[in-house]
């Protein structure tokens, strides 16, 4: 395009010095007509650099999943080949699954085990309380016979004495009678000895009686040896239905916390199962395949065992003099050409500009950060948005294409940045150019 403008402004100067002669040729005015001649190139190239920028580095990029599996095992299968397309949930590639099927058959007999104890438990309880409840009517039992029969005692031995005593009093009085007699001679001292006699036994029977009335009183508070054994039994089933409560109680969200833990072993096992089989995260196509049967298939891999390439549109990104940047902003018309089509211009708008360069990056490495040289060019990259026409082309990522942006100011020279794209773009039929040059 400067070759044209160059030879534009050479005609017009020819027509004028020499062809019309309207100007005298001397040296001040072929001087001004050169100087005159840079400038305005100059300021044409500066007004569309910053008005009209336009970039030549423009690609076609495309989101790359790195497919790492979970789990890790040999291939067996890799049933999918490159660039098909693939629909989400399609099958990539299988691990061996026998090791992990074992294991989750080991953790569900793990599990049924778990959960007959956690039945026992239950059952358990239901025993205890059952035998709590016989106890207590036990000892209720022992206790009513034990009352009435230290009561049927007590009163025995109440009567006893009442008898006693009153035989007592009158053997006492006899007594007295008989020694008194005994002085005048009306009693001998056989009878007075009798009657002695007869008070002491009858003190004597007191005195049995009273103690087994104290025997009959302690034994109706404290109770017999059958009520004691019906005592200890109770205080052992409440024991035992304590313990199988607080087993039961130990449950956690309703679940025994041993059969939780098997639960949640057995999931982790079932999962890492289903990740021997790795399917593809959504539509799109996987490049390149080299994974082959019998190789390793590791989680912690330094390389991804398979890259997907997601079914979405691609980014047409471009980069900018940061100068030229300044002014760009969302929505301003942009026109493309891209190599593999010569001739062709696509309309597309300024997307976003992205807020982040290379440059403007800091990577912890474990070393010290270094200034950024002056030299580094640190463009801006801004993203386009493109029509049906563009996706129709069905350009390969990477596909790289010319885009001159548009803005407000200056808008009559926007004219002369889509002269020269269109050149640009009647270029690219030149690329028998490149191999003739790669001859050399």
């Amino acid at each position: 395009m400067i070759e044209l403008i160059v030879g534009t402004y050479g005609v017009v100067c020819w027509l004028v010095f020499k062809k019309f002669k309207l100007v005298p040729v001397t040296t001040y005015t072929v001087c001004t007509a050169i100087l005159v001649g840079i400038i305005f190139l100059l300021g044409l190239a500066i007004v569309l650099s910053l008005c009209h920028p336009a970039s030549h580095d423009g690609r076609l990029y495309s989101t790359i999943t790195q497919l790492v599996p979970q789990v890790r095992g040999k291939v067996v299968a890799v049933p999918v080949k490159s660039n098909e397309p693939l629909k989400a949930g399609d099958i990539l590639f299988e691990i061996e699954s026998r090791p992990y099927q074992l294991e989750v058959e080991r953790l569900e007999a793990v599990l049924a085990s778990m959960e007959a104890k956690a039945e026992q438990l239950a059952a358990r309880l239901v025993t205890a309380q059952a035998a709590t409840e016989v106890a207590r009517s036990n000892l209720l039992v022992s206790e009513s016979e034990n009352d009435r029969q230290a009561r049927i005692a007590l009163q025995s031995a109440q009567a006893q004495i009442v008898q006693t005593q009153s035989r007592l009093t009158l053997a006492n009085a006899s007594l007295a009678r008989s020694r008194e007699l005994q002085g005048s001679g009306a009693v001998s001292r056989e009878e007075l000895d009798v009657d002695i006699a007869k008070v002491g036994s009858l003190e004597a029977e007191l005195s049995q009686a009273q103690s087994a009335e104290r025997s009959a009183q302690e034994t109706l508070e404290s109770g017999g040896a059958r009520l004691k054994a019906a005592q200890d039994e109770l205080k052992r089933a409440e024991a035992m239905e304590h313990e199988a409560q607080i087993a039961l109680d130990a449950e956690s969200g309703g679940m025994n916390p041993e059969v939780r833990q098997a639960i949640a072993d057995l999931e982790g096992k079932r999962w890492e199962l289903e990740q021997t089989t790795v399917r593809a995260p959504s539509d799109g196509y996987v490049t390149h395949v080299t994974l082959r049967p019998g190789q390793m298939a590791t989680p912690f891999s330094a390389g991804s065992s398979m890259l997907f390439v997601p079914s979405e549109k691609q980014w047409l990104v471009a980069t900018f003099a940061q100068t030229a940047a300044v002014g760009l902003e969302p929505g301003l018309e942009a026109e493309i050409a891209f190599k593999a089509y010569p001739g062709q211009i696509f309309r597309a708008k300024v997307a976003r500009i992205l807020p982040i360069n290379p440059e403007g990056q800091l990577i912890v490495n474990g070393q010290l950060q270094t200034a950024t040289a002056a030299s580094a060019p640190g463009n801006v990259a801004v993203a386009f948005e493109y029509g049906d026409d563009v996706v129709a082309l069905k350009l390969p990522s990477g596909a790289q294409a010319s885009i001159a942006v548009y803005t407000h100011h200056f808008h009559a020279l926007a004219i002369v940045r889509k002269l020269i794209l269109r050149i640009k773009s009647w270029e690219n039929y030149l690329f028998f150019m490149q191999g003739l040059n790669a001859l050399h």
